[in-house]
């Protein structure tokens, strides 16, 4: 039996005009992008970008565009006799939970509009930063996060791959990190561009608001395993899912170690749903021989069924 993991891309992945060509062929992905709205659709094809980059606009647009891929897809792939698993990072996890089954793509697109905006609105009462550094073990990240708390919140956020670590935290304490990580041997380190210290604790309002937010829903049970973020372990347990998705926005993505997972389950087929290829680039990082396949146009998207039919 083949068996297929799904990675679906979190944040930082939009760019403008991203799906359109989706849209104007399959039926399908004009049916979800529709149902985003026109306003939503406008910005995803048209931008600017700024807009388009801004957090409550980015999440519920990746998601679209992530589950307007996924829904060709399934109309093109004979799923039978095959396992599959997803994975996604950070709100990618949202997309996984959705292709899975959890939830309808409605239900998910509300949830993923709210989390953006409590997220935004946590940014806006905590004002802080991220960086990635680069070339560095985890122990001595997180060692550098511990020495530059002495001002202010400072945490390891996304632990990538292997030697690519984020962090968050307010924008004094970040610095010093950084200083801290080139002074420690880091072959590169970089402030991101983005609006708050995201799944750091000082999202703890964000999480709070999404926990109200979740009781609204109802989730079903699923057709496949989903590998979450905070723990990197697989689930299809309905009862635990919104927990571990209010717990994602104030914790760790612990992505590294969810795709080592699926890769020691016996998955050795990856491919990569949605818009960009960061997720690919992060895969060839903790397992080099292992690469993903890419469904974020019509191009890519023939590539992917080619080569899984061969």
């Amino acid at each position: 039996m083949l068996k297929i993991a799904l990675m679906f891309p979190g944040q930082g992945s939009q760019s403008v005009g991203m799906g359109k060509d989706l849209y104007e062929k399959y039926p399908k992905a004009k049916e979800i992008i529709d149902l985003a709205g026109d306003e939503l659709k406008k910005i995803i094809f048209e931008g600017p970008q700024e807009t388009l980059t801004l957090t409550k606009y980015a999440q519920p647009a990746i998601f679209t565009v992530s589950m307007a891929a996924f829904e060709v897809f399934k109309e093109f792939y004979d799923f039978k006799n095959v396992e599959l698993v997803a994975a996604g990072h950070s709100l990618g996890e949202y997309s996984a939970l959705c292709a899975a089954g959890f939830f309808e793509f409605k239900d998910g697109l509300s949830m993923v509009k709210a989390r953006g905006e409590f997220i935004q609105k946590a940014s806006e009462v905590h004002h802080g930063t991220m960086a990635a550094i680069i070339g560095l073990d985890s122990s001595v990240v997180e060692d550098i996060c511990r020495q530059a708390s002495i001002d202010g919140v400072c945490e390891a956020v996304n632990f990538n791959a292997p030697g690519q670590i984020v962090i968050a935290g307010v924008t004094t304490a970040i610095n010093k990190a950084v200083e801290l990580a080139s002074a420690a041997g880091a072959t590169k380190t970089v402030i991101l561009n983005v609006s708050g210290p995201f799944h750091s604790s000082l999202m703890s309002s964000a999480s709070d608001n999404m926990a109200k937010e979740l009781e609204k829903y109802n989730f079903n049970p699923p057709k496949f395993s989903v590998c979450t973020n905070c723990d990197a372990s697989l689930t299809t347990d309905v009862s635990r899912v919104k927990e571990k998705l209010v717990k994602q926005i104030k914790s760790s993505v612990k992505w590294d170690e969810s795709v080592k997972t699926i890769i020691s389950l016996g998955f050795d087929r990856f491919i990569e749903i949605g818009p960009g290829r960061v997720l690919s680039g992060l895969l060839r990082r903790i397992d080099k021989s292992k690469k993903a396949l890419n469904i974020d146009n019509c191009t890519n998207l023939e590539k992917t069924l080619e080569e899984l039919n061969k």
